[in-house]
């Protein structure tokens, strides 16, 4: 689906869109489907065993947006934990060495890779090594149409697998905080994040969105609101990008996904903001509010 091409903010630079409930409800999502596989299907890659946490929060959120089906490919020693504590999900018990989950045991989860809609890889993932032999081994395991959404460690090692970035370029979204984005461009962030954000989107051939900025490729830029200073707290980046991929697998263009997550996000955050304070709010209490936030712009 195309996006909106026109500013609604006559101070903004002609090639940034300021992001407005009005300007969503006129880029509607894709209407769900009759079937949790017609919502699509999601695979998660993550949770080293001192962080499963991440992975739960991301594949949660998936389902929070409207995905329809959720796996989660996990370190083996958390393994049935989180799928007690998840019930909503399916599991795939990935190899680990020391708590570590080991890069070359992505091929456990060829066939959900293969078959999903959309996966997240990083969440909860610890070892920067192991991450960049899983991220090399990753373009021949996952669909031909498959998006994939990179977060967390996955995001610093990037710059050390270009063979992996050419193969999944046009259907790559990025998830970066701002040192993250310091180290895919390996330089520190100029005083303009939309600029850098741009440069990020074009030199990984991917959407890419960073705090209030996100960027296509061909150079489009969008900005939404910050959500305020409560959003800086362990786990709310999972939500984040557990939202993307939802939404990519729900039928989004990867920039819809990527505008629409990170404005409900924000709004998820001003809304806690109110209800429980400007700062304190947890990351899983994003996740209730996500449904509520796109409910209301859908009306």
């Amino acid at each position: 689906m195309s996006s909106p091409s026109e500013s609604t903010d006559a101070a903004t630079p002609a090639d940034e869109v300021v992001v407005t409930p009005n300007l969503l409800r006129d880029w509607a999502l894709p209407d769900a489907g009759e079937s949790k596989y017609g919502r699509g299907t999601v695979l998660v890659v993550g949770g080293a065993r001192r962080s499963p946490g991440a992975t739960m929060l991301s594949g949660m959120a998936a389902l929070r947006v409207g995905a329809g089906r959720l796996t989660l490919a996990i370190a083996d020693s958390v393994a049935s934990a989180v799928a007690v504590a998840v019930p909503e999900c399916g599991i795939v018990p990935l190899r680990e060495t020391d708590g570590t989950v080991s890069g070359e045991g992505i091929a456990t989860a060829e066939h959900d890779l293969e078959t999903s809609d959309a996966v997240l890889v990083g969440p909860g993932l610890d070892d920067p090594d192991q991450l960049e032999v899983m991220l090399n081994a990753l373009p021949p395991l996952v669909g031909d149409e498959t998006v994939v959404v990179l977060d967390a460690f996955a995001l610093g090692v990037l710059p050390r697998v270009p063979d992996a970035v050419s193969a999944l370029a046009g259907r790559l979204v990025l998830t970066p905080n701002k040192e993250e984005a310091a180290r895919l461009l390996e330089r520190d962030l100029s005083d303009d994040l939309a600029a850098d954000i741009a440069e990020i989107a074009r030199r990984y051939g991917a959407v890419v969105t960073c705090y209030d900025a996100i960027a296509h490729p061909d150079g489009r830029i969008w900005r939404t609101g910050s959500g305020g200073g409560g959003l800086a707290t362990s786990g709310s980046g999972d939500v984040l990008a557990g939202a993307i991929v939802g939404l990519c697998a729900r039928g989004a263009s990867l920039e819809q996904a990527a505008v629409w997550a990170t404005h409900a996000h924000a709004a998820a955050g001003d809304r806690l903001a109110v209800q429980v304070g400007p700062l304190g709010f947890l990351a899983r209490e994003l996740l209730d509010e996500l449904p509520r936030v796109l409910v209301e712009i859908n009306g």
